[in-house]
């Protein structure tokens, strides 16, 4: 009836068009002007459509891009199409805790469908799901107003406390939002109240009235309950309860209000600083957490973790934070093992929260295939490092090795831990070699762990050999530390005979530190051996230790000839540069250049102050680089040449005088380097840089003076200081680092003593990993910032670009893109990785620079004779840790570099921070009782 009810009304409003225009010529153009809208909205749809099948063909290839499942849900909205909507929906919230307003959107419009009892229930269950994903207040409140809609059915009253009481239990400490909770209940209850009331004028029955007062006593202790929370507004709150209640209000409940009050002016300061920072307000947060936890209250800490999290999801230590806190304190299984799990679908990348989900599954007696079935998981995640599989792989090997029952000779659980280990080394082998161009594992810890294991609590020092023998084929037989490792190993649990044959083949092998497993070996047989095992030790050590003293001595020769190599290159061109002088002074004396006495004065003291300089000079007229240790040395500021002076010949113009003499020596004072910058790079060909740079700086601050330097010759060499007249102005004028003036990146550092700051380097870029910030190499040179940040922003939010050029402000074909948060990194990687860019295929990996720590020349002078630093590769592999993060401008030139026998370099500046410092030599006492308290 409806239906007929529309067409016939569509019907009448067509005739009643028709008849008020004109038939043929308003009737055609409405025509055209209907083609044409449908023409558009035809092209629109199709575009839609074409969009929608693009982003489904990219989530079947890589269904861990979460701005991909944002855009298709938005289309697949907006087009109408619910069937496919829902299962976008579900798809995404499958693999990753959907927002708050994700949900609400996906709520609403499964409600609008709902009309049927079947329909209703499945709304529920999309609830229940929704308020585990986040705490949220709104979608609590909403869950609430919508189990009031079920009323009436069989139940229903109850059904609705039940949520209310979930609500204020999981928000109702909200001191924000958690009134609105409260004054909805009461709602509620009221309405109840006022259907009990019994008709004007009638006799409520006893069964009434008994209704009535155990609503009425509700409705109190709601009143109660909450006004002795912390929450805002609670004053209009207990202004409401004095004008809603027919009693005095109970003494109780006033002392209860008034300490409430107090502990609200306590959180103020933190809610006030959490409405006026921005997002994500991670650091308010942290202080708010820290008051909290001081108080103790656990429901009050963990609501305010979870409040900190809803904002900060993608901070995987304020995940691992919160989950200690669980597992320390609350102990709660459904609560921490629902945090955890969180935790990892919002940080899937990080291993530590990993780690921590095992580890609390455990704790908590999770059934062993869900665990395995974590594990699993976990391997997919996507880490960012080798190390990370490893970590893993060890964590889940040990949770392996606590199940197993060691005093039987063989169960289920042992042999399952045998093939775990053995799926390690080869997933290590096959899956992360392949991956990132290295193991993660060079030590060959887990081998070595597993080594333990047959060994210590198998008693299978047949297996554990075999193991320690693939130890040492994986390039381990040269350290010495792998094989006392295997040498305390039988010492524990093995035979004589073995530890013997062990320290041979150590003495025999070991490159690093063979005086030690020598010493090893003597003691083994001064304690057990007979005197023709001495014997043979004490001719296999002494032959050994000759060949290594030897291979010292020619590698300290090759060190000392290289050395002299480049004293004596450094004297010729000190010598050449002081013939070309005299040559050129020679030259004019002929051709009858008169010169006072103070020239030829100015010409020794010229002559000397440019042997003192680096080899790498520059002309007074050109546009070259100044070395920055030219920038280091300097002591003196000098002004501009002196008043010119008439030269004799009249035939010869007027030029600026070239005495050192006269250019007046201006002295720097150290004292006001607080106030001062050092502003280097700048071109040569600069005309009154005092101008120039005034102009520049005095958006800073009020200048008090710019000292230029010059040459002897009165040419600008690049460089000047800028004095301003407070600390502030020089802090803010450190901004202008990078600022291109005339074509050059200008650079703006700090004002300190080198004489008494050695170790002072200008670097404001970080050395460390940042797992949020990539490193691009092999980019085109043409390639523009705009250009990269077109290609990077269709994988996440790009909050910095850098591209790295030389002194001279070219760009070297490498650049640092700083996105939002970690996965989107992590996104970035897998995606532009390999990618071509005009014709050029560029690397793509995590910002994680090596270090370049250089030790001293004494060190490296020891280094070179005892010790071949180990190869340890960072998370981006081989080749690409080998690439050096720091711009050649700030580097400093490296001692020469001395080889071993074997090729390898032997003072390079360690890959790892693990290798950074030379061991400590230990002497033959000190390394005994090391052997000797193991």
């Amino acid at each position: 009836m409806a239906a007929a009810g529309a067409e016939a009304a569509a019907a009448a409003e067509e005739e009643k068009r028709m008849a008020e225009g004109d038939p043929e010529s308003g009737g055609d153009s409405e025509d055209e002007g209907d083609s044409d809208s449908s023409g558009d909205g035809e092209d629109e749809e199709k575009e839609n459509e074409a969009e929608i099948q693009r982003l489904e063909e990219q989530l079947s290839i890589n269904a861990f891009d979460y701005n991909c499942h944002l855009d298709l849900i938005k289309l697949l909205r907006q087009e109408g199409e619910l069937v496919k909507l829902r299962r976008a929906r579900q798809k995404m919230s499958e693999l990753f805790p959907l927002t708050e307003e994700i949900w609400l959107d996906w709520l609403k419009d499964e409600i609008k469908m709902a009309s049927e009892i079947s329909e209703r229930e499945k709304v529920y269950e999309l609830f229940e799901r929704a308020v585990k994903d986040y705490i949220c207040p709104e979608i609590w409140l909403e869950y609430a107003q919508y189990s009031i809609g079920g009323i009436g059915q069989e139940g229903g009253i109850e059904k609705v406390r039940s949520i209310f009481e979930r609500a204020l239990t999981a928000v109702g400490l909200h001191v924000t939002k958690g009134t609105a909770l409260w004054e909805a209940y009461r709602e509620f209850e009221n309405a109840i109240l006022e259907t009990a009331q019994p008709a004007p004028g009638s006799v409520p029955s006893p069964e009434q009235q008994q209704m009535l007062c155990s609503q009425l006593e509700r409705i109190h202790t709601l009143f109660r309950r909450q006004l002795g929370i912390p929450l805002l507004d609670m004053e209009a709150s207990y202004a409401e309860y004095e004008e809603w209640s027919e009693d005095p209000i109970p003494e109780t409940t006033i002392k209860n209000y008034k300490k409430a009050l107090q502990q609200l002016e306590k959180c103020k300061p933190y809610e006030e600083a959490l409405l006026g920072a921005e997002t994500p307000k991670l650091a308010e947060y942290q202080a708010y957490i820290d008051f909290e936890l001081k108080a103790g209250d656990p429901a009050r800490i963990q609501l305010i973790y979870e409040r900190a999290l809803a904002e900060n999801c993608l901070v995987p230590d304020l995940w691992a934070r919160y989950n200690q806190y669980l597992d320390r304190q609350l102990k709660v299984k459904e609560l921490v093992l629902s945090a955890h799990d969180r935790a990892v679908r919002n940080c899937p990348w990080t291993v530590g929260l990993w780690i921590q989900y095992l580890l609390a599954m455990e704790r908590h007696g999770v059934d062993h295939c869900i665990i395995s079935d974590m594990f699993e998981k976990a391997l997919n995640a996507g880490f960012i490092q080798a190390t990370d599989y490893v970590e893993i792989w060890q964590a889940y090997l040990d949770y392996l090795r606590r199940r197993v029952d060691f005093t039987q000779d063989s169960s289920k659980e042992l042999e399952e831990l045998r093939s775990a280990f053995a799926r390690a080394v080869e997933y290590l082998k096959q899956e992360v070699e392949e991956r990132f161009s290295e193991s993660g594992d060079p030590s060959c810890t887990i081998m070595q762990n597993w080594a333990r294991v047959e060994a210590r609590l198998c008693n299978n020092m047949q297996k554990a050999r075999e193991l320690w023998d693939n130890i040492m084929t994986k390039g381990n037989a040269k350290y010495a530390n792998m094989w006392l490792e295997y040498y305390n190993l039988e010492r524990a649990h093995g035979d004589t005979q073995h530890c013997r044959k062990a320290l041979h083949r150590a003495v025999q092998c070991t490159s690093d530190y063979p005086e030690h497993v020598c010493e090893v070996l003597l003691t083994l047989e001064r304690i057990e051996g007979t005197l023709e095992d001495w014997d043979a030790a004490v001719q296999k050590t002494e032959n050994r230790l000759a060949r290594v003293n030897e291979q010292r001595a020619k590698a300290a020769e090759k060190e000392a000839a290289l050395a002299r190599q480049e004293e004596e290159k450094a004297e010729q061109r000190k010598q050449s540069r002081a013939e070309k002088k005299a040559s050129k002074k020679a030259k004019k004396n002929r051709v009858g250049e008169k010169r006072k006495a103070d020239d030829d004065d100015e010409g020794e003291w010229g002559q000397e102050e440019e042997e003192e300089q680096p080899s790498k000079r520059h002309k007074g007229d050109g546009d070259g680089l100044l070395l920055e240790e030219d920038m280091e040395l300097e002591t003196g500021l000098f002004g501009r040449s002196g008043p010119e002076k008439p030269d004799h010949s009249t035939n010869q113009k007027e030029k600026p005088s070239t005495s050192r003499k006269d250019v007046p020596k201006v002295l720097h004072d150290s004292s006001k380097d607080n106030i001062t910058v050092f502003v280097s790079n700048l071109s040569y060909n600069m005309t009154d840089p005092e101008v120039k740079l005034k102009e520049l700086f005095e958006s800073c601050g009020e200048v008090a003076q710019i000292r230029p330097v010059f040459s002897n010759k009165g040419t600008f060499r690049g460089y000047c200081y800028v004095e301003f007249k407070d600390e502030k102005s020089a802090l803010q004028a450190l901004g202008l680092d990078r600022k291109v003036v005339e074509g050059r990146p200008m650079f703006v550092s700090p004002c300190v003593d080198k004489n008494k700051n050695p170790d002072f380097k200008v670097f404001r870029y970080s050395t460390t990993l940042e797992k949020h910030k990539l490193f691009i190499s092999g980019l085109p040179f043409s390639c523009t910032k705009e250009e990269l940040e077109d290609i990077c922003k269709a994988h996440g939010n790009v909050k910095d670009i850098r591209l790295v050029t030389n002194r001279a402000g070219k760009p070297k074909g490498l650049a640092y893109v700083e996105f939002e948060n970690e996965a989107q990194a992590s996104q970035a990687v897998l995606k532009m990785d390999g990618l071509t860019i005009k014709e050029h295929v560029i690397k793509v990996a995590i910002s994680n620079p090596p270090l370049r720590k250089l030790p001293d020349k004494a060190e490296a002078g020891r280094a070179s004779q005892f010790a071949v630093p180990r190869q340890i590769y960072g998370a981006r592999g081989k080749g690409r840790t080998q690439l050096s993060m720091m711009p050649r401008a700030l580097q400093r030139q490296s001692n020469p570099v001395a080889k071993a026998e074997n090729g390898m370099v032997q003072n390079s500046p360690a890959t790892s921070s693990e290798r950074t410092e030379e061991p400590k030599k230990m002497s033959n006492a000190d390394f005994a009782k090391m052997l000797l308290n193991k």
